[in-house]
């Protein structure tokens, strides 16, 4: 039986109840694009992860790229925000919030008024996007940002994360996975500049190391960690570069030297994407010192045979706390995991927003029924 997973661990400064975290997960719930009750109370029931990472939220109207989903750069937001900080700290769990700027993953009828789909080239990106107003879109094709956009947009970042201590986080991380923005600079892809800010490992690297090290600058090393998904799949960066290892060799060795709070690496394979190379996992292990959550289609077991061998300091877990929000009892206790309804991850049901979000029953609800 696993026991390290449940046992308390250590997050820079941070104490955690347990080994645990919840990955972030995209809920289209944000009316508005500002975070309200429901969102509060959603993550309230799943406050026995040790660790909470929000849903993707934008650090800029321009990064809003899909139907409802929450921002971090308005008073308002800021104001929302701090009913789930509030209501998660009450039940003695941490949560950071994950910084997302969509990028080109876009459509103009999601974007605010002035808002404007922006990326490193002027490339879309293969593939559609649900929009409220007019059903399904191809993806917008995106203006190619000026520098003095990429610096404001980086600046962008910085207010997000001071925004995100304003509104009660126990820090950020940073989205540089799942062919986001972030991703978009890091792909040859998506980034077809010809600028410090693209071509080489360290041009394509630069635009996600100086939000890094200002965000830092700003809120602290012990309050930033970041997300990346080696040789991902999504957003249409297929194929790889040939440098792909060493730019994320790299990227590790400087973020390392940066003292960030952790990375958060994701393997989407048991959901069609490619694997990702045991090799790359294996090389950012070693170049980075401080903690390592990995996600990916974890079950207790396999989660304390990682965390017992050192691959990983912290387990994320993703779809399984959907359905079951009090997951951390379920998997100590070996109970069977309910099953989530694919039809409300992103929409509403029959019976409002509220239907696929909060009303999935804990355990003990269950047990009484």
């Amino acid at each position: 039986m696993a026991h390290k997973l449940f046992s308390e661990a250590t997050l820079g400064k941070l104490t955690l109840s347990n080994h645990i975290v919840m990955a972030p997960m995209t809920r289209s719930r944000a009316l508005g694009n500002i975070p309200n009750d429901m969102i509060a109370e959603y993550y309230a029931q799943r406050a026995s992860a040790g660790l909470i990472i929000t849903e993707g939220t934008s650090p800029s109207p321009n990064g809003l790229g899909y139907a409802r989903i929450p921002g971090i750069y308005s008073a308002e937001q800021i104001e929302g925000w701090k009913k789930t900080t509030s209501a998660v700290h009450e039940k003695g769990s941490k949560i950071f919030i994950q910084l997302m700027h969509t990028g080109r993953i876009s459509h103009d009828a999601n974007l605010p008024e002035g808002g404007e789909i922006l990326a490193p080239s002027s490339v879309a990106a293969a593939g559609d996007m649900w929009t409220d107003s007019d059903g399904m879109q191809t993806n917008g094709t995106p203006r190619e940002m000026t520098k003095a956009e990429i610096k404001a947009t980086i600046q962008e970042y910085v207010q997000a994360a001071k925004n995100a201590i304003e509104a009660g986080f126990d820090g950020i991380e940073l989205h540089g996975a799942n062919g986001y923005l972030v991703e978009q600079f890091l792909s040859d892809r998506s980034n077809q500049r010809t600028d410090e800010y693209g071509g080489s490992v360290e041009n394509r690297s630069r635009f996600l190391l100086e939000i890094a090290e200002e965000s830092i600058a700003a809120i602290g090393a012990d309050k930033v960690g970041l997300r990346l998904s080696p040789f991902g799949a999504a957003g249409d960066l297929l194929p790889h570069a040939d440098d792909t290892h060493d730019l994320y060799v790299y990227l590790t060795g400087k973020l390392n030297d940066l003292g960030l709070v952790y990375l958060h690496l994701v393997d989407h394979s048991s959901m069609g994407a490619p694997p990702v190379p045991a090799t790359v996992v294996e090389a950012i292990r070693e170049t980075f010192k401080s903690t390592i959550i990995l996600c990916g289609s974890y079950n207790a077991d396999r989660a304390e045979a990682d965390l017992e061998s050192g691959k990983a300091d912290l387990i994320a877990f993703g779809r399984p706390f959907i359905a079951n929000p009090d997951l951390v009892t379920r998997l100590e206790t070996g109970a069977e995991l309910a099953q989530f309804d694919p039809a409300t991850l992103y929409a509403p049901g029959a019976n409002g927003f509220e239907q696929g979000f909060i009303d999935y029953p804990a355990l003990a609800e269950v047990q009484a029924q």
